[in-house]
């Protein structure tokens, strides 16, 4: 059978019912509890707001019932509104910490030293960029950094369409 005869799927697209669920406030997790980990990013995050207090205990509760005890969250300040220390989240402490990473990813860490990366769709992203950025993220293939997933997302004004560099 010739190339052109195999159904060709894209690679970037979710499936159609995902595609309506994902809103902001979504949470897509690729959760590879092994070393094997071969992705940069184990998931990606949508946050609704830039209110850290409103927006983070969701995610570390459903993290929690993946993962067990988050005790750590790295986040870049200046990504967000106000940083408190740490919060209390389903009865347990979880300490804030405002690390360089940039406010495309949220570190999340499990235990002492078990780590995850989320990709951090920024709030006022469009739901296609969104889509398109979040699906790129869970690919277990994936060896792009968050800032430039964002920005192949992210649509080019100038271009009119998606996938272009940002200007």
């Amino acid at each position: 059978m010739a190339d052109s005869d195999t159904p060709h799927t894209p690679p970037l697209l979710l499936p159609s019912a995902i595609h309506q669920a994902i809103q902001p406030g979504t949470a897509l997790l690729r959760l590879e509890t092994t070393q094997s980990r071969k992705g940069l990013l184990d998931g990606a995050w949508w946050p609704r707001t830039r209110d850290i207090e409103t927006e983070l205990p969701a995610l570390i509760s459903v993290l929690t019932g993946h993962l067990g005890p988050i005790t750590r969250v790295g986040v870049d300040a200046s990504a967000w509104n106000g940083l408190p220390p740490r919060l209390v989240v389903d009865g347990q402490v979880v300490h804030l910490d405002s690390d360089p990473v940039g406010d495309d990813t949220v570190l999340v860490t499990r235990g002492d030293n078990d780590h995850f990366a989320l990709l951090v769709v920024p709030p006022d992203t469009t739901a296609e960029a969104a889509r398109e950025a979040m699906a790129r993220a869970v690919r277990a293939d994936n060896i792009t950094e968050a800032a430039q997933i964002l920005i192949a997302a992210t649509p080019d004004p100038a271009a009119g369409g998606a996938g272009g560099p940002a200007a």
